[in-house]
Protein backbone atom coordinates (compact mmCIF):
# COMPACT_ATOMS: atom_id res chain seq x y z
CA UNK A 1 0.00 0.00 0.00
CA UNK A 2 1.38 3.61 -1.30
CA UNK A 3 0.76 6.19 1.89
CA UNK A 4 0.55 9.99 1.21
CA UNK A 5 1.29 12.01 3.86
CA UNK A 6 -0.09 15.88 2.78
CA UNK A 7 1.79 18.41 4.91
CA UNK A 8 0.89 22.29 5.03
CA UNK A 9 0.00 25.05 6.45
CA UNK A 10 -3.58 26.64 7.03
CA UNK A 11 -4.43 25.80 3.05
CA UNK A 12 -3.47 22.37 3.50
CA UNK A 13 -5.65 21.84 7.18
CA UNK A 14 -8.19 24.23 5.94
CA UNK A 15 -11.36 25.44 8.26
CA UNK A 16 -14.88 23.95 9.25
CA UNK A 17 -17.15 23.51 5.97
CA UNK A 18 -14.39 23.10 4.03
CA UNK A 19 -13.88 19.87 1.43
CA UNK A 20 -9.98 20.90 1.27
CA UNK A 21 -7.12 19.84 -0.95
CA UNK A 22 -6.51 16.84 0.16
CA UNK A 23 -10.41 15.61 -0.18
CA UNK A 24 -9.92 16.81 -3.87
CA UNK A 25 -6.26 14.71 -4.13
CA UNK A 26 -7.75 11.48 -2.70
CA UNK A 27 -11.11 11.29 -5.37
CA UNK A 28 -8.49 11.51 -7.87
CA UNK A 29 -6.23 8.80 -6.37
CA UNK A 30 -9.48 6.51 -5.76
CA UNK A 31 -10.17 7.83 -9.77
CA UNK A 32 -6.42 6.94 -11.20
CA UNK A 33 -4.50 5.29 -8.99
CA UNK A 34 -4.10 1.08 -9.68
CA UNK A 35 -3.61 0.39 -6.47
CA UNK A 36 -4.30 0.46 -2.22
CA UNK A 37 -3.01 3.88 -1.25
CA UNK A 38 -3.82 5.71 1.89
CA UNK A 39 -3.81 9.54 3.49
CA UNK A 40 -1.77 9.04 6.64
CA UNK A 41 -0.56 11.93 9.23
CA UNK A 42 -0.76 12.18 12.88
CA UNK A 43 -3.66 14.34 12.62
CA UNK A 44 -6.80 14.49 11.12
CA UNK A 45 -9.06 17.74 12.13
CA UNK A 46 -9.81 21.18 10.53
CA UNK A 47 -9.38 24.56 11.91
CA UNK A 48 -12.52 26.38 13.59
CA UNK A 49 -12.08 30.08 12.77
CA UNK A 50 -14.65 30.64 15.93
CA UNK A 51 -12.93 28.72 18.58
CA UNK A 52 -9.53 29.28 17.47
CA UNK A 53 -8.44 25.72 17.73
CA UNK A 54 -7.80 23.18 14.96
CA UNK A 55 -10.78 21.07 16.51
CA UNK A 56 -13.27 20.66 14.11
CA UNK A 57 -14.82 17.46 12.32
CA UNK A 58 -17.07 19.43 9.90
CA UNK A 59 -15.52 18.58 6.56
CA UNK A 60 -18.00 19.16 3.90
CA UNK A 61 -17.47 15.57 2.65
CA UNK A 62 -16.71 13.67 6.28
CA UNK A 63 -16.54 10.48 4.59
CA UNK A 64 -12.76 10.13 3.45
CA UNK A 65 -9.03 9.20 4.61
CA UNK A 66 -9.10 12.76 6.58
CA UNK A 67 -5.17 12.22 8.08
CA UNK A 68 -2.40 14.97 7.36
CA UNK A 69 0.61 16.76 9.07
CA UNK A 70 -0.93 20.42 8.94
CA UNK A 71 -1.30 23.30 10.89
CA UNK A 72 -2.82 26.81 10.79
CA UNK A 73 -0.06 29.08 11.20
CA UNK A 74 2.94 26.65 10.96
CA UNK A 75 5.57 26.37 8.49
CA UNK A 76 8.39 24.85 7.31
CA UNK A 77 10.11 26.05 10.84
CA UNK A 78 7.47 24.31 12.52
CA UNK A 79 7.10 20.68 10.43
CA UNK A 80 10.96 20.30 10.20
CA UNK A 81 11.10 19.17 13.91
CA UNK A 82 7.90 16.47 13.63
CA UNK A 83 7.99 15.12 10.37
CA UNK A 84 10.49 12.55 11.57
CA UNK A 85 8.53 11.02 14.20
CA UNK A 86 5.18 11.34 11.84
CA UNK A 87 6.97 9.84 8.66
CA UNK A 88 8.08 6.58 11.23
CA UNK A 89 4.66 6.84 13.17
CA UNK A 90 2.25 6.63 10.72
CA UNK A 91 4.53 4.50 7.33
CA UNK A 92 4.87 7.69 4.89
CA UNK A 93 5.97 7.06 1.69
CA UNK A 94 4.99 10.44 -0.16
CA UNK A 95 5.08 13.24 1.14
CA UNK A 96 3.06 16.47 -0.72
CA UNK A 97 4.15 19.22 0.96
CA UNK A 98 2.98 23.07 0.95
CA UNK A 99 4.36 25.52 3.11
CA UNK A 100 6.40 28.44 3.14
CA UNK A 101 4.42 31.27 3.58
CA UNK A 102 3.57 31.73 6.72
CA UNK A 103 7.43 30.97 7.44
CA UNK A 104 8.01 34.32 5.21
CA UNK A 105 5.62 36.34 7.13
CA UNK A 106 6.18 35.71 10.09
CA UNK A 107 9.24 33.88 10.89
CA UNK A 108 12.03 33.77 8.70
CA UNK A 109 13.54 34.87 5.75
CA UNK A 110 14.05 33.12 2.26
CA UNK A 111 17.55 31.96 3.36
CA UNK A 112 16.52 30.50 6.55
CA UNK A 113 13.58 29.37 5.23
CA UNK A 114 15.30 27.21 2.50
CA UNK A 115 17.79 25.94 5.37
CA UNK A 116 14.56 24.77 7.06
CA UNK A 117 13.43 22.62 3.82
CA UNK A 118 16.94 20.64 3.76
CA UNK A 119 16.64 19.93 7.33
CA UNK A 120 12.88 18.62 7.04
CA UNK A 121 14.07 16.60 4.12
CA UNK A 122 16.92 14.81 6.26
CA UNK A 123 14.72 14.10 9.09
CA UNK A 124 12.24 12.69 6.71
CA UNK A 125 14.53 10.62 4.94
CA UNK A 126 15.83 9.87 8.22
CA UNK A 127 12.59 8.16 9.08
CA UNK A 128 12.47 6.44 6.11
CA UNK A 129 15.49 6.62 3.54
CA UNK A 130 12.72 5.75 0.78
CA UNK A 131 10.43 8.62 0.77
CA UNK A 132 9.52 10.20 -2.25
CA UNK A 133 8.34 14.19 -1.83
CA UNK A 134 6.55 16.52 -4.05
CA UNK A 135 6.93 20.15 -2.64
CA UNK A 136 4.77 23.04 -3.68
CA UNK A 137 6.03 26.72 -4.52
CA UNK A 138 4.75 29.16 -2.38
CA UNK A 139 1.59 30.64 -4.27
CA UNK A 140 1.79 34.65 -3.66
CA UNK A 141 -0.94 35.85 -1.88
CA UNK A 142 -3.06 38.89 -1.35
CA UNK A 143 -0.48 40.70 1.17
CA UNK A 144 2.04 40.21 -2.57
CA UNK A 145 -0.15 42.69 -4.06
CA UNK A 146 1.03 45.31 -1.35
CA UNK A 147 4.51 44.55 0.42
CA UNK A 148 6.89 44.54 -2.06
CA UNK A 149 9.62 43.14 0.17
CA UNK A 150 7.42 40.81 1.10
CA UNK A 151 7.09 39.49 -2.56
CA UNK A 152 10.43 40.22 -2.85
CA UNK A 153 10.95 37.03 -0.32
CA UNK A 154 8.81 35.08 -1.75
CA UNK A 155 10.12 34.92 -4.89
CA UNK A 156 13.69 34.36 -3.56
CA UNK A 157 12.36 31.73 -1.40
CA UNK A 158 10.59 29.83 -5.10
CA UNK A 159 14.01 30.12 -6.39
CA UNK A 160 16.24 28.82 -3.18
CA UNK A 161 13.54 26.28 -3.34
CA UNK A 162 13.96 25.08 -6.07
CA UNK A 163 17.91 24.73 -6.04
CA UNK A 164 17.11 22.71 -2.88
CA UNK A 165 14.96 20.19 -4.58
CA UNK A 166 17.77 19.75 -7.45
CA UNK A 167 20.57 19.36 -5.03
CA UNK A 168 18.84 16.89 -2.43
CA UNK A 169 16.96 14.60 -5.47
CA UNK A 170 18.47 11.36 -5.55
CA UNK A 171 17.47 8.07 -7.24
CA UNK A 172 16.71 6.43 -3.70
CA UNK A 173 14.34 9.02 -2.38
CA UNK A 174 13.13 11.20 -5.15
CA UNK A 175 12.12 14.54 -4.75
CA UNK A 176 10.00 16.55 -7.24
CA UNK A 177 9.07 20.47 -7.70
CA UNK A 178 5.54 21.00 -8.59
CA UNK A 179 4.41 23.72 -10.97
CA UNK A 180 1.99 26.33 -9.46
CA UNK A 181 -1.41 26.05 -10.55
CA UNK A 182 -0.90 28.71 -14.15
CA UNK A 183 -4.66 29.53 -14.12
CA UNK A 184 -4.18 30.37 -10.07
CA UNK A 185 -5.91 33.96 -9.72
CA UNK A 186 -6.29 35.13 -5.87
CA UNK A 187 -9.60 36.55 -7.10
CA UNK A 188 -11.06 33.91 -7.75
CA UNK A 189 -9.62 30.99 -6.58
CA UNK A 190 -9.65 31.88 -3.05
CA UNK A 191 -11.81 33.03 -0.53
CA UNK A 192 -9.75 35.95 1.33
CA UNK A 193 -7.27 35.91 -1.15
CA UNK A 194 -4.79 33.84 0.33
CA UNK A 195 -6.84 30.92 1.46
CA UNK A 196 -8.35 28.19 -1.60
CA UNK A 197 -12.17 27.96 -2.18
CA UNK A 198 -13.56 25.24 -4.37
CA UNK A 199 -11.67 26.15 -7.46
CA UNK A 200 -8.00 27.13 -5.36
CA UNK A 201 -8.86 23.12 -3.83
CA UNK A 202 -9.06 21.86 -7.34
CA UNK A 203 -6.06 23.37 -8.47
CA UNK A 204 -3.81 22.65 -5.92
CA UNK A 205 -4.79 19.33 -5.84
CA UNK A 206 -4.07 19.44 -9.52
CA UNK A 207 -0.69 20.65 -9.18
CA UNK A 208 0.96 17.56 -6.80
CA UNK A 209 -1.43 15.15 -8.85
CA UNK A 210 -0.01 15.98 -12.67
CA UNK A 211 3.77 16.57 -10.86
CA UNK A 212 3.49 12.98 -9.58
CA UNK A 213 2.28 11.00 -13.11
CA UNK A 214 4.83 13.35 -15.49
CA UNK A 215 7.83 12.12 -12.84
CA UNK A 216 6.97 9.28 -11.60
CA UNK A 217 4.23 7.95 -14.02
CA UNK A 218 1.98 7.71 -10.77
CA UNK A 219 -2.12 8.25 -11.27
CA UNK A 220 -3.05 10.07 -14.52
CA UNK A 221 -3.81 13.76 -15.53
CA UNK A 222 -6.08 15.92 -13.60
CA UNK A 223 -9.96 15.78 -14.39
CA UNK A 224 -11.09 17.92 -11.11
Amino acid sequence: MLRFMPVGDSMTIGSAGEHTWRYRMWRHLCETYGGPFALVGPRETLYDKAAEAPDSYAYAEPDFPRAHLAGWGEGWLHMAPLIGEAVRECGADVLLVSLGLIDLGFYTNAEQTAQNVRAFVAAAREANPGVRVVVLPVIPNVRCTSDAPFAEQVTAFNELLAKAVADLDEPRSPLLLATPPVSYDIHTDTYDGTHPNESGEHKIAQAFAETMYQGWGLGADYEG
